[in-house]
């Protein structure tokens, strides 16, 4: 089974558009995984549509809309692994205790808010992943997503993908992504 991982895809304020590497991953995963701040519902109607499946939460930047359609933290059972999503973890300072005490019943965690990617796994066994975002890349030297296969309770094959920089946006006066 193979997992896209994304998070704070800010639509349409920080892109106009979901990348087209990002969009030509959509038909080859088996879960689609968000992890909040979409901002826009056209960019949950559009993975809704496009997704085999999708697990997905919603975010701080959030509006009524997207929290009415998407709840806080989502769970899944891919393969035997159990999945779960979240948006906000605090901060970086102890995020392995805090998660772990958090999510007890999960083998893998999928958080976003930092744009940062992540992966760790606490004292309990529990993975925690961030795949960063794809159009926003804040301070980050790239804009990120992340694939994984999920077999027998297994993630294997994580892999971090960065994406090339994009023409300059408004929002992204630099044009580096």
């Amino acid at each position: 089974m193979r997992l896209l991982l994304m998070s704070d895809t800010h639509l349409p304020t920080r892109a106009r558009e979901l990348p087209p590497r990002l969009m030509a991953e959509l038909p080859l995963a088996d879960v689609v995984v968000h992890a909040g701040d979409w901002v826009d519902t056209a960019t949950l109607d559009l993975l809704e549509e496009r997704a085999r499946r999708l697990v997905a939460v919603h975010g701080n930047n959030d509006g009524p809309e997207l929290r009415a359609r998407l709840p806080e933290v989502a769970r899944a059972e891919l393969d035997g692994l159990r999945l779960g999503v979240v948006h906000e973890t605090g901060a970086a300072r102890g995020r392995e205790p805090r998660c772990a005490e958090r999510f007890p019943d999960l083998d893998v965690l999928v958080f976003g808010h930092s744009h940062i990617p992540w992966d760790t796994t606490t004292g309990t066994g529990l993975r925690l992943l961030n795949p960063g975002s794809p159009t926003d890349r804040r301070r980050q030297p790239h804009c990120t997503y992340m694939t994984a296969t999920v077999a027998d309770g297994r993630l294997t094959g994580l892999t971090l993908h960065r994406l090339p920089p994009r023409a300059a946006h408004r929002g992204d006066a630099d044009g580096t992504g």
